[in-house]
């Protein structure tokens, strides 16, 4: 069994839902949002790290990114 993960203009979404239904090997289908993929737990950690760490601490995103190498 294969999972796919798409993405649709949202004008296009009831149209294509009701297409996906209508073929019989679909055995699945559900909405997902990116932040739902995270376990909470992870989420939670995340949340009191943020709130544990002095702000003078923390950096800008905006600068941060520029260091990273995709």
């Amino acid at each position: 069994m294969k999972t796919y993960s798409i993405t649709i203009p949202d004008d296009k979404e009831k149209v294509f839902l009701e297409w996906m239904k209508s073929l019989a090997y679909v055995k699945q289908i559900e909405q997902q949002s990116g932040i739902s993929d995270i376990p909470e737990e992870h989420k939670k950690m995340i949340l009191q790290r943020i709130k544990s760490t002095p702000k003078e601490e923390m950096l800008d995103w905006d600068q941060v990114k520029d260091n990273f190498r995709l």
